[in-house]
């Protein structure tokens, strides 16, 4: 699905892709093939990121989420390996474990807000 805005909430085990637009929501769940959950070794989950950032494919802005390190683990990853993803990656905000339906209300709150902003030339 090509959208303009996706949502990734990732932690070690598990990451949800939520691409949406207006009318519809894409939701994909990958999940980690990693025994080295909490290493700390962004490389140890070089396959996990791949897969994500795959998922990824189609978005031109992403918002980023989760509970833990994962999630600066996976930016600092997509600097180094995919800097055209990290550039894509529009904030990275910490987030429990919340429903894909209160994350795609939280994504649609944050680009509403981000949007409103990025379309007022006093904010750029």
């Amino acid at each position: 699905m090509s959208t303009f805005h996706a949502l990734v909430w990732i932690d070690h085990k598990e990451s949800h892709v939520l691409m949406f637009d207006r009318e519809h929501v894409e939701s994909q769940r990958i999940h980690s093939r990693s025994h080295h959950k909490h290493s700390g070794k962004a490389d140890d989950h070089a396959a996990y990121f791949t897969e994500v950032v795959q998922a990824l494919q189609g978005s031109h802005e992403v918002l980023l989420t989760g509970p833990g390190k994962a999630r600066t683990e996976f930016l600092a990853w997509c600097k180094h390996h995919h800097s055209d993803t990290a550039q894509r990656i529009v904030d990275n905000i910490a987030a429990d474990h919340p429903t894909d339906k209160q994350l795609v209300a939280l994504a649609r709150q944050y680009f509403k807000k981000f949007d409103n902003m990025a379309a007022d030339p006093s904010q750029l």
